[in-house]
């Protein structure tokens, strides 16, 4: 076997070890199995009226809700990247999955899930979270309160308890269901859902700890049963979970279902990677592996539709409620996900009598609550920039859909971000030192010497404006260009760099360079500007160095001495003294 066969198959070796449960995980989960147990079966409590809500928006039905939060929360738990993590069926998810279930109903589903996941385990193979973290603030508070909107107007029609009309524009069909509801008013359905969300949003404030929301369920539950209200139930579920089977899978290259399954795999890696972040920063010593995060999503979205669920992601309400609960370990969620199994076998029959209106109260309080006021208020006055790429995103999620707007955010808040960079970068003129030089010669320099001092980076969105600046000198013998403070140079910095030596070379003008970094001199060999200046003896390590070449310059083509009978130099324009083609 060859080395590079060797090598190759080493750095295989090190990915696949990186992303695959260790030793440390078991060790772990035995410290405080007491605290984890408890804080799964608070998680659970949470989770399932979400689970069930979240099942029933994206279309599939409750069931595949549930299905989601067992599967994919155990998968996760085992697999991904977090000791904190719980997965499962998320608001974010629902809003993409929805038009997939419009289009291509469950089989649909299914090969998003399949290709999705595989995604993600490439992703995470490949290394690739460690670079999400690089997704700017404001484009995630845009996207969170785009799927907020899109959640509370997607729960309309069913809280009204009215058809919200064909077609998948959430907008469109609230305003439907407000118009249907108007003509034929309906008040159970409404009045179940208002009374869930009002509970939940208020107990929240009054004791956080409590699980309201599945406390407002029951109690929707048991007085629609009572009172024999006329609204929709969810209906039967099944009592297990189904038999993994490919029989649904789409084996077509259909070009929407691609675009689909990179839509739910981008998703879940920025909200996955995001839960994990804020997970950390709600415990000391916690922190979680970015790429392995990546690989057991992979898994838990290749898992999950196998068993009749929807593509999954990390929760960050349920991981809040997990954290604030106790968990020390993966014992956490798991036991979370065998608690939601426990609840199919055994409860089956008293899920099926829930009423879709109090799941619709559920998420419309999720909604609301998902829009931090705080952070919005910050990130609208922090600046302008922000502010725009917040609402943008916020927008285009709202209008299209999520990954449309997060990569529409990513590139508003990229182009905004280097023309900040781009205006840090400054051309300064600057002050020749006078030390060891006699009055005489410093008169000389003053005369026929300036000197630049480039700052910042000189790439692609800064250059052309260096170029301007530095090409303005007019009449001066030589010109030295300090760049110790060049943070940057890419291939368009050197090339105008280039240029504008050569232009001020054709008028005479005589270019030192001092200051040259050595990471930077890759870029300006290539162009064959170092090189150039090198031979010249013109590329020098210090600026004392750099007046010294100067002077020596300026003498051999100036006299020393300055006749005191000649008239005074004239001025240019920038207040320079100007000098003949001589040097004079």
């Amino acid at each position: 076997m060859t080395t590079s066969a060797v090598v190759a198959l080493r750095q295989v070796g090190r990915a696949w070890r990186g992303v695959l449960p260790e030793r440390a995980d078991l060790s772990t989960m035995r410290r405080r199995p007491g605290r984890d147990l408890v804080a799964g079966v608070t998680v659970a409590v949470v989770a399932l009226p979400l689970a069930l809500g979240f099942g029933v928006a994206s279309g599939l039905g409750a069931a595949a809700g549930l299905a989601t939060a067992i599967v994919a929360g155990a998968v996760a738990a085992i697999f991904g990247g977090s000791n904190l993590q719980v997965s499962g069926p998320t608001g974010a998810m629902t809003v993409v999955l929805v038009p997939i279930v419009a289009t291509y109903g469950a089989p649909g589903v299914l090969t998003v899930g399949v290709l999705a996941g595989l995604l993600l385990m490439v992703l995470g193979l490949l290394r690739v979270g460690r670079y999400m973290r690089y997704v700017p603030a404001p484009v995630v508070e845009g996207f969170t309160v785009g799927i907020a909107a899109v959640i509370f107007l997607q729960q309309v029609p069913v809280a009204l308890g009215t058809d919200g009309g064909s077609g998948t524009n959430v907008t469109a069909a609230a305003v439907h269901a407000v118009m249907s509801f108007a003509a034929h008013p309906h008040w159970p359905a409404i009045g179940l859902s208002a009374g869930v969300a009002l509970t939940m949003l208020i107990g929240a404030r009054w004791r956080p700890s409590i699980p309201f929301s599945l406390l407002a369920v029951a109690a929707a539950t048991v007085l629609t049963t009572a009172a024999q209200l006329d609204v929709v139930l969810i209906g039967a579920l099944p009592a297990t979970l189904p038999a993994p089977s490919l029989s649904f899978f789409h084996l077509t290259a259909d070009s929407g279902l691609l675009a689909a399954a990179v839509a739910v795999a981008a998703l879940a890696a920025i909200e996955s990677l995001l839960s994990a972040t804020v997970a950390d920063g709600m415990t000391v010593g916690s922190r979680h592996n970015p790429d392995r995060e990546l690989f057991g999503q992979g898994l838990a979205n290749l898992a999950a539709p196998l068993f009749g669920g929807v593509p999954a992601t990390a929760a960050i309400a349920r991981t809040a409620v997990n954290v604030r609960s106790g968990a020390s370990s993966r014992l956490a969620a798991l036991t979370h996900a065998l608690v939601l199994a426990g609840v199919m076998l055994v409860a089956a029959p008293l899920v099926a009598q829930i009423p879709l209106a109090a799941l619709a109260g559920v998420l419309l309080a999720t909604a609301v609550r998902m829009i931090e006021v705080g952070s919005l208020t910050v990130m609208a006055k922090a600046s302008r920039s922000d502010a725009v790429v917040m609402a943008l995103t916020g927008t285009v999620t709202l209008a299209l859909d999520v990954v449309k707007a997060v990569l529409l955010g990513l590139v508003v808040a990229g182009a905004l971000a280097l023309r900040s960079v781009a205006r840090a970068a400054t051309v300064r003129e600057m002050p020749l030192d006078s030390t060891d030089h006699r009055t005489e010669e410093l008169e000389l320099l003053r005369q026929h010497i300036v000197a630049y001092r480039l700052e910042g980076p000189l790439f692609f969105a800064a250059a052309h404006r260096f170029l301007l600046e530095l090409t303005e000198t007019a009449h001066i013998a030589v010109v030295i260009l300090r760049l110790s403070r060049v943070t940057a140079i890419d291939a368009t910095g050197a090339l105008v760099l280039r240029d504008a030596v050569d232009r001020l070379e054709q008028r005479g003008t005589i270019v030192h360079l001092s200051g040259l970094r050595p990471e930077h001199e890759r870029a300006l060999s290539a162009v064959g500007l170092l090189a150039r200046l090198r031979t010249a003896g013109r590329c020098h390590s210090s600026t004392p160095e750099a007046i010294a070449a100067a002077q020596a310059d300026i003498a051999a083509v100036v006299d020393p001495v300055t006749p005191a009978n000649d008239s005074p130099p004239s001025q240019d324009g920038a207040g320079r003294e100007r000098t003949d083609a001589s040097g004079r």
